[in-house]
């Protein structure tokens, strides 16, 4: 119709007919729908506020009409929910997938009355002038309410997502949701969401609310009793219309932006349990064995620190005991006693002459370059001012720049050859170490969880990884209890001019201990912050440190037999900052990035060669313009015009074998272009370290030097925890490498008190062997403490 107005001619609205029908559940309606008619069914159904009953809307349509789908609005008493069939749901590129068949379970609104009976109302329109022909049927849903350690199947699709209710029974105040399959794909979706209308049930919208996980074959999420004020939530599984999030292909790129692709049969058949999370108990357990593991060792500590005091206590009666030596039979030669016997000695007995035994010690081996310290003056020097003196004091003299190359290009070289300078200045420049090392640092999507052994606790989704760290920061606290203790009695020694404290043995310089036993503890603190979320980009966290405590130990090897030369911590640290620096690019731009490997390859190899030239001539060499043609001079001399083996022929084979295994990492890097390049950095570093400590055992073999039995014991006992411990590192409970749900389908239950996985375990078994690996570097030399420095080979 139309009607006439001062600007022309208006149309009025077209009427619709609206038919309201009566309806029943579990009956099947085949109707047909215009623009012209509205039907509406009416239903009704009874409420309990002590039961809940799921409804579900399934419409089904025969014809595809993209253009003019029919619409269906539900309204019911504090909700609406509404659809198009066919139901259009994007995927990638705005890929376009249609469904003709659509399931809907409607949200219950709650009520306060006992039971009560309530009507809703389900319309169907179309804008469509043809008839459109669709079914409609309206079902109870069975088993909508989950029961606690009841598994429940069913079967779900894109356009036909399901959820379930589940209310904490009394007493259980958290619950772990496991849903699996026997599907890899398609790619699905878990969702907890809190008992509230709407609920997010289409792939478009499921990540907006609540907590949710994709899957392929498991999933499983801890819920918390306190994070649902109605004491319930809903578990919503929603099937994705592509496999792209769950790491599977994508099939073909559409032709055109419009263009409707089929989604075949995307049905995934899956199964849901329920079940009661740890008590309270459980994780006061868990923190009472974590924590009565490692304060274990500092009672075993304590036992041996109170055994070793006592035999020392039963020596030095013993040298009490004994007859008192002249001064000439001391200078004829001096048998090897600890430490705390020399200065017992010195200071009980009045016939042991420092002159004596310093000429005897000058005169035994002049080749060395061994100088003389009046002992009053070491004394002294003990008492001023570490400030005051400075490496560079004796290193720009000229004449004592000469004697470092007389002197560090010998064929044999003694511990005492580089071990001239003032222990003062190496003093300062070790603890340095130390100190600067103090002034260094709702999606479950994101985070890359042994989902099915991961106990929260507060807003910690996995406090179990958080707290098996713990024994890091114990285990390095001990460690520096046990330098200290060491320190102060080193100084002790020092004050009272002990001749083995200052003639003998390696060269005690405690800075790098120090620093490493903070590291322990700093990457304590760094892994237990990974554990937040562990994932690709915070794995940086994870191994900053363990850069730091691999470079730390290779420095402490060579300092052991190369003090003078050893590098500032200032170097040290600025090398280490480097490979994080690189650590941090190779995250961000190492994935498949054959330009990035090309150049780190190149440096990783150049700095491997620069470093063996360094160590080779012991520091006696420049880069300049020269380098070149004093390069030539040496291969002709060397190679060309005589044949001859290289003068440091121990030095030689380690850089060989350093270079042969450098060389090789960097061609498998440059080959493979491994997805983890922090743990491709970090096997660098173990490697390298490895070697030295290898090499540095057998030359001490080889030097008919000793390995006393304590530190004997400490070899063996970490060799076996670390086999023990990469054990568990490779059982591999989840990878950033793959997907979040691929990642999922590695998660394990835990193996110990029902609150430890395989991961917490590692965490353990490795705090402690890096515990013991301090101990072996702190006592693998103690059988040198009575050997006169220039009797010590450097290798």
């Amino acid at each position: 119709s139309f009607s006439s107005t001062k600007t022309g001619w208006l149309r009025l609205r077209k009427t619709t007919w609206n038919i309201y029908r009566d309806a029943d559940f579990e009956v099947t309606y085949n109707d047909t729908v215009t623009s012209d008619i509205q039907t509406i069914y009416t239903f009704n159904h009874t409420v309990s506020r002590n039961k809940t009953e799921g409804v579900r809307v399934s419409v089904n349509v025969q014809s595809e009409q993209v253009e003019n789908p029919i619409l269906i609005v539900v309204r019911q008493k504090q909700a609406v929910l509404s659809f198009q069939v066919p139901l259009i749901l994007r995927g990638l590129y705005q890929r376009k997938y249609p469904y003709a068949h659509v399931g809907r379970t409607l949200c219950q609104p709650q009520t306060r009355a006992l039971s009560e009976t309530q009507f809703f109302f389900v319309d169907v329109s179309t804008l469509s002038s043809q008839g459109v022909h669709y079914q409609l049927r309206v079902s109870r849903v069975d088993s909508f309410t989950l029961q606690t350690d009841k598994k429940f199947s069913f079967v779900a699709t894109p356009s036909q997502p399901q959820y379930f209710k589940y209310v904490f029974p009394d007493g259980v105040d958290s619950v772990i949701v496991k849903v699996n399959s026997q599907m890899n794909f398609p790619c699905s979706v878990m969702s907890i969401q809190d008992i509230l209308c709407p609920v997010y049930d289409l792939d478009n919208n499921v990540a907006f609310i609540g907590m949710y996980q994709t899957m392929t074959t498991t999933a499983a999420i801890t819920v918390q009793r306190k994070d649902f004020p109605s004491n319930s939530f809903y578990v919503v599984i929603v099937v994705k219309t592509e496999d792209e999030a769950c790491g599977g292909p994508l099939r073909f790129y559409p032709l055109r932006p419009d263009e409707l692709i089929d989604a075949g049969n995307r049905s995934k058949v899956l199964d849901v349990v329920v079940s009661p999370a740890i008590n309270s108990e459980v994780y006061v357990m868990g923190m009472l064995f974590c924590l009565g593991i490692f304060l274990s060792f500092y009672v075993l500590t304590f036992l041996v620190a109170c055994i070793e005091n006592k035999r020392m206590h039963r020596r030095k009666e013993g040298l009490l005991s004994t007859p008192s030596v002249s001064p000439a039979e001391t200078g004829k030669g001096l048998t090897p006693v600890s430490p705390y016997e020399y200065g017992s000695i010195a200071e009980n007995s009045s016939t042991l002459s420092s002159e004596a035994v310093t000429d005897s010690m000058v005169s035994a081996d002049a080749n060395y370059g061994y100088m003389e310290r009046p002992l009053d003056s070491v004394g002294r020097c003990r008492q001023e001012s570490l400030s005051s003196v400075e490496e560079d004091d004796y290193d720009t003299l000229a004449d004592i720049d000469s004697d470092k190359n007389i002197v560090r290009t010998k064929k044999f070289l003694c511990v005492s050859d580089l071990a001239r300078k003032d222990k003062r200045i190496l003093s300062k420049k070790y603890q340095i170490y130390f100190c600067v090392l103090l002034t260094l640092r709702r999606n479950q999507d994101i985070c890359y969880y042994n989902f099915l052994c991961a106990h929260p606790l507060g807003a910690l989704s996995a406090f179990n990884n958080i707290l098996s760290n713990l024994g890091y920061v114990m285990l390095g606290l001990l460690f520096l209890l046990i330098v200290l203790q060491r320190d102060i009695m080193h100084n002790r020694a020092l004050l009272r001019n002990d001749l083995a404290a200052l003639e003998c043995g390696i060269p005690k310089h405690f800075g790098l201990y120090y620093a490493m036993g903070t590291a322990l503890m700093m990457e304590g603190l760094l892994s237990a912050c990974y554990h937040v979320c562990p994932n690709y980009t915070n794995f940086q966290f994870d191994t900053s440190f363990m850069y730091m405590i691999a470079g730390l130990c290779m420095l402490k090897l060579y300092q052991k037999r190369h003090p003078d030369i050893n590098a500032s911590a200032y170097t040290a640290y600025a090398c280490l900052a480097a490979v994080i620096f690189f650590s941090v690019l190779g995250v961000v731009f190492g994935k498949d990035n054959t330009a990035f490997w090309i150049v780190f390859s190149i440096i990783h190899i150049l700095a491997t060669l620069l470093l063996s030239i360094q160590l080779y001539y012991m520091g006696r060499w420049r880069l300049d313009s020269g380098i070149l043609r004093r390069m030539l001079y040496v291969i002709y001399t060397d190679c060309i015009r005589q044949c001859s083996g290289p003068m440091y022929i121990d030095r030689m084979v380690l850089l060989v074998m350093g270079n042969i295994v450098n060389w090789s990492l960097a061609a498998y890097g440059l080959i493979e272009r491994p997805n983890d390049f922090a743990s491709y950095l970090l096997a660098i570093a173990i490697c390298n370290l490895l070697l030295y400590f290898a090499f540095y055992i057998i030359m001490k073999l080889r030097s008919n030097e000793r390995i006393q039995f304590l530190a004997l014991v400490c070899i063996l006992f970490t060799a076996v925890v670390w086999g023990f411990a990469l054990f568990f590192f490779f059982q591999g409970l989840s990878t950033w490498q793959k997907t979040p749900a691929e990642s999922r389908e590695h998660n394990r239950d835990c193996i110990l008190l029902s609150f430890f996985d395989d991961h917490d375990i590692w965490h353990f078994l490795s705090s402690i062997a890096m515990f013991g690996s301090f101990l072996v570097l702190l006592t693998m030399d103690d059988d040198l403490d009575t050997v006169q420095r220039d009797k010590i080979y450097v290798f």
